[in-house]
């Protein structure tokens, strides 16, 4: 397979990967806001564990590694499939909704809702 082929196959992973995440985090609120705290746990650590995940490879995807193999394209979107400015503003945006979300999930665990 030719460099081309692999990095469309990393960031194809990438992408799903990517979308698996950012649905977990919108989710977790309205999990919680539904009375389904246990949902909203789960959400809320499998979403920490790529917290981690990130954390351990400073702040960046161990993909994103992978794909960088593959092209010299630096861009913040050259391994993933998203718009540019997505790309590059995802962390925080994300991050900012699961802060959001788990005060939510919280808010409603302990109004006993």
């Amino acid at each position: 397979m030719d460099d081309a082929r692999k990095l469309v196959l990393v960031k194809a992973v990438h992408t799903v990967a990517w979308a698996f995440f950012a649905g977990f985090i919108v989710a977790l609120p309205v999990a919680a806001l539904a009375g389904r705290l246990e949902l909203a746990a789960w959400l809320a650590a499998a979403t920490l564990v790529e917290v981690v995940i990130l954390v351990v490879n400073g702040m960046k995807c161990p993909l994103t590694a992978v794909a960088a193999r593959y092209t010299a394209d630096r861009a913040d979107n050259f391994d993933i499939y998203l718009p540019l400015w997505l790309a590059r503003y995802n962390k925080l945006i994300f991050g900012a909704l699961f802060v959001l979300g788990g005060l939510v999930a919280l808010a409603v665990w302990l109004l006993g809702a």
